[in-house]
Protein backbone atom coordinates (compact mmCIF):
# COMPACT_ATOMS: atom_id res chain seq x y z
CA UNK A 1 0.00 0.00 0.00
CA UNK A 2 1.52 3.45 -0.76
CA UNK A 3 1.84 5.91 1.72
CA UNK A 4 0.13 10.18 0.28
CA UNK A 5 2.99 12.35 0.45
CA UNK A 6 3.46 15.01 2.58
CA UNK A 7 1.83 15.42 5.70
CA UNK A 8 -1.35 14.48 7.35
CA UNK A 9 -4.02 16.81 7.37
CA UNK A 10 -4.49 18.91 11.15
CA UNK A 11 -8.09 18.37 11.78
CA UNK A 12 -7.59 21.24 14.08
CA UNK A 13 -6.72 23.82 11.13
CA UNK A 14 -9.68 22.93 9.96
CA UNK A 15 -11.90 24.06 12.49
CA UNK A 16 -9.77 26.91 12.92
CA UNK A 17 -10.71 28.00 9.57
CA UNK A 18 -14.53 26.90 9.95
CA UNK A 19 -14.91 28.97 13.12
CA UNK A 20 -12.87 31.98 12.02
CA UNK A 21 -15.13 31.91 8.75
CA UNK A 22 -18.18 31.76 10.96
CA UNK A 23 -16.92 34.97 13.48
CA UNK A 24 -16.02 36.80 9.80
CA UNK A 25 -19.20 36.62 8.42
CA UNK A 26 -20.37 37.24 11.22
CA UNK A 27 -18.69 40.86 11.69
CA UNK A 28 -18.28 41.96 8.18
CA UNK A 29 -21.10 40.14 6.36
CA UNK A 30 -20.99 37.72 2.99
CA UNK A 31 -19.77 40.61 0.57
CA UNK A 32 -16.92 41.40 2.64
CA UNK A 33 -15.03 38.56 3.53
CA UNK A 34 -12.10 38.00 2.84
CA UNK A 35 -9.62 34.69 2.52
CA UNK A 36 -7.46 37.41 4.36
CA UNK A 37 -9.26 38.21 7.09
CA UNK A 38 -10.14 34.55 8.02
CA UNK A 39 -6.49 33.24 7.74
CA UNK A 40 -5.45 36.23 10.06
CA UNK A 41 -8.50 34.97 12.73
CA UNK A 42 -7.70 31.22 12.26
CA UNK A 43 -3.71 32.19 12.64
CA UNK A 44 -2.65 30.09 9.45
CA UNK A 45 -1.80 31.37 6.49
CA UNK A 46 -3.70 31.40 3.01
CA UNK A 47 -2.27 28.68 1.33
CA UNK A 48 -3.76 26.47 4.39
CA UNK A 49 -6.84 27.45 3.31
CA UNK A 50 -6.50 27.47 0.01
CA UNK A 51 -5.33 23.75 0.24
CA UNK A 52 -8.82 22.89 1.25
CA UNK A 53 -11.00 25.15 -0.76
CA UNK A 54 -10.61 26.34 -4.10
CA UNK A 55 -12.17 29.48 -3.38
CA UNK A 56 -13.86 31.86 -1.01
CA UNK A 57 -17.49 30.46 -1.55
CA UNK A 58 -15.98 26.89 -1.19
CA UNK A 59 -14.89 28.04 2.36
CA UNK A 60 -18.04 29.50 3.59
CA UNK A 61 -20.02 26.64 2.44
CA UNK A 62 -17.70 24.35 4.08
CA UNK A 63 -18.33 26.34 7.68
CA UNK A 64 -21.57 27.12 7.19
CA UNK A 65 -23.74 24.55 5.74
CA UNK A 66 -21.64 21.74 5.31
CA UNK A 67 -21.44 20.48 8.58
CA UNK A 68 -25.16 21.55 9.26
CA UNK A 69 -26.68 18.43 11.26
CA UNK A 70 -29.21 17.81 8.62
CA UNK A 71 -31.35 14.62 9.31
CA UNK A 72 -35.13 13.49 10.01
CA UNK A 73 -37.25 14.58 12.24
CA UNK A 74 -38.57 12.06 15.16
CA UNK A 75 -41.57 9.99 14.28
CA UNK A 76 -44.25 11.88 15.72
CA UNK A 77 -46.83 9.76 15.00
CA UNK A 78 -48.68 11.88 12.33
CA UNK A 79 -47.69 13.68 8.72
CA UNK A 80 -48.92 17.27 10.48
CA UNK A 81 -46.34 16.19 13.36
CA UNK A 82 -43.43 15.35 11.37
CA UNK A 83 -43.99 18.29 8.87
CA UNK A 84 -44.29 20.83 11.39
CA UNK A 85 -40.94 19.30 12.93
CA UNK A 86 -39.27 19.19 9.16
CA UNK A 87 -40.20 22.78 8.54
CA UNK A 88 -39.09 24.07 11.93
CA UNK A 89 -35.68 22.29 11.23
CA UNK A 90 -35.76 24.03 7.96
CA UNK A 91 -35.89 27.35 9.17
CA UNK A 92 -33.09 26.77 11.56
CA UNK A 93 -31.03 25.53 8.49
CA UNK A 94 -31.99 28.79 6.76
CA UNK A 95 -31.42 31.38 9.71
CA UNK A 96 -28.36 29.32 11.37
CA UNK A 97 -25.88 31.60 8.98
CA UNK A 98 -25.47 35.26 10.06
CA UNK A 99 -27.83 37.28 8.04
CA UNK A 100 -26.94 37.78 4.15
CA UNK A 101 -24.77 34.69 3.93
CA UNK A 102 -27.22 32.35 2.56
CA UNK A 103 -28.78 35.07 -0.48
CA UNK A 104 -24.94 35.48 -1.09
CA UNK A 105 -23.88 31.67 -1.05
CA UNK A 106 -26.89 30.94 -3.49
CA UNK A 107 -26.09 33.65 -5.64
CA UNK A 108 -22.49 32.22 -6.14
CA UNK A 109 -23.75 28.69 -5.96
CA UNK A 110 -25.84 29.59 -9.47
CA UNK A 111 -22.22 30.99 -11.21
CA UNK A 112 -19.88 27.81 -9.83
CA UNK A 113 -20.92 24.52 -11.36
CA UNK A 114 -18.20 23.05 -8.91
CA UNK A 115 -20.43 24.41 -5.63
CA UNK A 116 -23.33 23.91 -7.56
CA UNK A 117 -22.58 20.31 -7.79
CA UNK A 118 -21.53 20.01 -4.10
CA UNK A 119 -24.33 22.10 -3.07
CA UNK A 120 -26.85 19.46 -4.20
CA UNK A 121 -25.14 16.37 -3.09
CA UNK A 122 -24.69 17.50 0.10
CA UNK A 123 -27.24 20.05 1.88
CA UNK A 124 -30.18 19.53 -0.72
CA UNK A 125 -29.33 15.92 -0.89
CA UNK A 126 -29.91 16.02 2.78
CA UNK A 127 -32.52 18.00 3.26
CA UNK A 128 -34.21 16.01 0.39
CA UNK A 129 -33.66 12.71 2.25
CA UNK A 130 -35.41 14.06 5.05
CA UNK A 131 -38.56 14.98 3.38
CA UNK A 132 -38.72 11.37 1.95
CA UNK A 133 -38.42 9.93 5.14
CA UNK A 134 -41.10 12.09 6.52
CA UNK A 135 -43.23 11.11 3.15
CA UNK A 136 -42.64 7.84 3.91
CA UNK A 137 -43.54 6.63 7.16
CA UNK A 138 -46.79 8.42 5.83
CA UNK A 139 -47.54 6.06 3.67
CA UNK A 140 -46.22 3.61 5.85
CA UNK A 141 -49.02 5.09 8.36
CA UNK A 142 -51.87 5.12 5.85
CA UNK A 143 -52.27 9.27 5.75
CA UNK A 144 -50.71 8.98 1.89
CA UNK A 145 -51.95 6.56 -0.57
CA UNK A 146 -48.92 7.11 -2.70
CA UNK A 147 -45.37 8.95 -2.03
CA UNK A 148 -45.83 12.17 -3.64
CA UNK A 149 -42.51 13.46 -5.81
CA UNK A 150 -40.47 14.48 -3.12
CA UNK A 151 -38.55 17.31 -4.93
CA UNK A 152 -41.74 19.01 -5.79
CA UNK A 153 -42.84 18.23 -1.59
CA UNK A 154 -39.54 19.79 -0.60
CA UNK A 155 -40.29 22.89 -2.89
CA UNK A 156 -43.79 23.65 -1.08
CA UNK A 157 -41.99 23.01 2.41
CA UNK A 158 -38.89 25.31 1.17
CA UNK A 159 -40.04 28.00 -0.75
CA UNK A 160 -42.33 29.78 1.56
CA UNK A 161 -39.80 29.48 4.20
CA UNK A 162 -37.40 30.80 2.04
CA UNK A 163 -39.67 33.92 0.98
CA UNK A 164 -40.42 34.85 4.07
CA UNK A 165 -36.63 35.50 5.29
CA UNK A 166 -35.24 36.69 2.09
CA UNK A 167 -37.55 37.75 -0.65
CA UNK A 168 -40.09 39.32 2.37
CA UNK A 169 -38.04 40.06 4.72
CA UNK A 170 -40.15 39.40 7.01
CA UNK A 171 -39.41 38.76 10.78
CA UNK A 172 -37.78 35.50 11.47
CA UNK A 173 -38.64 35.60 15.11
CA UNK A 174 -42.45 34.98 13.52
CA UNK A 175 -41.31 31.73 11.75
CA UNK A 176 -42.70 29.19 14.68
CA UNK A 177 -46.34 30.80 13.55
CA UNK A 178 -45.32 30.59 9.57
CA UNK A 179 -43.77 26.81 9.71
CA UNK A 180 -47.11 25.95 12.06
CA UNK A 181 -49.39 27.25 9.50
CA UNK A 182 -47.46 25.48 6.59
CA UNK A 183 -47.01 22.71 8.18
CA UNK A 184 -51.02 22.59 8.45
CA UNK A 185 -51.52 23.46 4.82
CA UNK A 186 -49.06 21.25 3.19
CA UNK A 187 -50.44 18.32 5.23
CA UNK A 188 -54.28 18.96 4.21
CA UNK A 189 -53.18 19.50 0.50
CA UNK A 190 -50.61 16.67 0.60
CA UNK A 191 -53.98 14.37 2.31
CA UNK A 192 -56.02 15.43 -0.59
CA UNK A 193 -53.79 13.79 -3.30
CA UNK A 194 -55.75 11.26 -5.04
CA UNK A 195 -54.58 7.79 -5.59
CA UNK A 196 -52.96 6.95 -8.69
Amino acid sequence: MKQPLGRPRDDRVDRAIATATRAVLAESGYAQLTVDAVAARAGVGKAAIYRRHTTKQQMIFAAVLHDLEIAPPPDSGSMRGDLTALLRDIAVNLTTPPAGVVPGLLADVHGDPALAATFVSTFVAAERGCVEEVLDRAVARGELPRRPDPAVVHALLLGPVFAWLFLLQEDPARLGTVTAALAEAAAAALSDVAPG
